[in-house]
C-alpha cells in the first residue's frame, strides 16, 4: 500500500500542475510575465539540481556549470538549425554540419557532449579538493568559452556570431503539422509545458539516482572520503561519475536555455550565471532537491518580475518618489538575499525535501489530535 501511494502522489501532482497551467493559459494573455518566469525557473531548477548533485550530495565544489550549459546550448543550436536557414546564420563561414536533428535527439546529444567534456576535464581536475577544485572548474569554463569563440571553429560554432533560427518553445510544431492548430491556440500552455516536462523528467532521474546505491556512495564520499574508501567505494570512479552526470543535465539545461533565449552566444554564459545557479542552490538548501526547485522560481520571479516596478520613476502628484530608478531593483533584491541568508543559515529547506516537511506536519497534527483525545 505504501509503494502504491508513493507512485500515485507524483502522478497526481503532475496532473494538478498540468491542469493549473491550462487554467492559467485560458485566463491570462499568452504574453504574460508568469509564463516567462515559469519557463526560465524550470530551466534554472534543472541546472541547480544538477549542481546540487555535485556540490550538495557528493561534496565536490564545482563552478563550471555555465561552461557545460554553453556546450549544451551550442550543441542544440548547431544540430537543430534547419538546412534552409544555415546559409543565413553562417554568413561568414561555410557550415560544416549539413544536417539537422529532431529536438529531443539534439537535447540528449547536448547532454552527452557536455558529459564528454566533463569526463576529459575531470581526469586532471577531480584530484583537487575544495576551493582548488572550484577555481579549476571555473577556469575550464572560461577556456570552453574561448574555444567556442575561436575562429578556426567558425564553420561549426559560427565564431563570435550568434546562432539563431533553430526551434524554440514557440516553434516546436511546424505549420504543416496537423497539430499546429491546437498548438497555436494554446501556445502559452504548450511552450511552457515543454521545458517544465523536460526538467521534471531530468530531476526525477536525478532523484532516482540519489536514492540508488550510487547515490548512497556519493553521500558517503561527501561525509568522509577516507571512511568511504575503507568501505570499498572507488573514489575516483564515483567522483567522475557524479561530475559527468551533473554535466549531462547541465548540458540539457543549456539546450533548453538556448530555446528560451531563442539564440546561442558564448558571451551569454558568463561566470555570473554560475554564481546565480550557486546562489539558488544555497538559498534552497545544499542537499535539497525541493529547495533548489522552490528557490529557482523565487529567484527568477523576484529578480525579473515582482520587483520590476522599482526600476520605474514614480511621481505622487508633483513629488518624485526617491530611489526609484533603473537598477534600484537589484539593490533591493540583493538586500532580500542577504536577509534570507542571515535568517536561513541552511537555506529555505536545509537538507529536507517536501515529503519530509509533509511527514513532520502529519506527525504534529496526529500528536495534537492524540493529546486532545487524551484530554477529553
Amino acid at each position: 500500500m505504501k509503494k502504491q501511494k508513493q507512485i500515485w502522489v507524483p502522478i497526481a501532482a503532475a496532473v494538478v500542475c498540468i491542469a493549473a497551467l491550462y487554467v492559467l493559459d485560458c485566463t491570462l494573455p499568452s504574453g504574460h510575465m508568469l509564463f516567462t518566469v515559469l519557463r526560465k525557473s524550470a530551466i534554472y531548477a534543472l541546472v541547480a539540481v544538477s549542481m546540487n548533485l555535485l556540490n550538495g550530495f557528493t561534496g565536490l565544489f564545482s563552478l563550471g556549470q555555465a561552461g557545460f550549459m554553453l556546450i549544451g546550448a551550442y550543441t542544440y543550436a548547431i544540430f537543430t538549425i534547419p538546412l534552409e536557414a544555415k546559409e543565413k546564420v553562417y554568413q561568414y563561414y561555410d557550415c560544416a554540419v549539413g544536417f539537422s536533428l529532431p529536438v529531443p535527439v539534439a537535447l540528449v546529444l547536448a547532454g552527452l557532449l557536455a558529459a564528454a567534456f566533463a569526463f576529459l576535464i575531470g581526469l586532471p581536475v577531480l584530484r583537487l579538493k575544495s576551493d582548488y577544485l572550484a577555481i579549476a572548474t571555473l577556469g575550464f569554463a572560461e577556456i570552453i568559452k574561448a574555444i567556442f569563440l575561436w575562429k578556426p571553429l567558425g564553420p561549426i560554432t559560427n565564431g563570435s556570431n550568434l546562432l539563431k533560427s533553430f526551434p524554440n518553445f514557440s516553434t516546436l510544431v511546424a505549420e504543416e503539422s496537423p497539430f499546429y492548430g491546437l498548438y497555436s491556440r494554446h501556445m502559452a500552455f504548450f511552450s511552457t509545458l515543454f521545458p517544465i516536462a523536460v526538467s521534471a523528467i531530468c530531476i526525477t532521474l536525478i532523484v532516482l539516482l540519489i536514492n540508488s546505491s550510487y547515490g548512497r556512495a556519493f553521500k558517503a564520499i561527501r561525509e568522509d572520503e577516507v571512511a568511504a574508501e575503507a568501505m570499498g567505494i572507488n573514489l575516483a570512479k564515483h567522483k567522475r561519475m557524479a561530475f559527468c552526470i551533473s554535466s549531462f543535465f547541465a548540458g540539457v539545461g543549456g539546450g533548453l536555455f538556448a530555446m528560451f533565449a531563442n539564440q546561442a552566444q558564448a558571451k551569454t554564459f558568463t561566470t555570473s550565471m554560475t554564481y546565480e545557479i550557486l546562489l539558488i542552490v544555497v538559498i534552497g538548501g545544499i542537499g535539497s532537491i525541493s529547495g533548489s526547485c522552490i528557490a529557482s522560481f523565487l529567484y527568477v520571479a523576484a529578480s525579473e518580475w515582482w520587483l520590476r516596478f522599482l526600476d520605474t520613476e514614480t511621481y505622487i502628484g508633483a513629488f518624485k518618489v526617491p530611489f526609484l530608478r533603473t537598477g534600484f531593483r537589484m539593490v533591493v533584491f540583493s538586500i532580500i538575499i542577504m536577509i534570507v541568508v542571515l535568517f536561513f543559515r541552511r537555506g529555505l529547506m536545509g537538507d529536507r525535501e517536501l515529503s519530509d516537511v509533509a511527514r513532520s506536519l502529519r506527525a504534529r497534527l496526529s500528536g495534537k489530535s492524540k493529546k486532545k483525545e487524551a484530554a477529553k
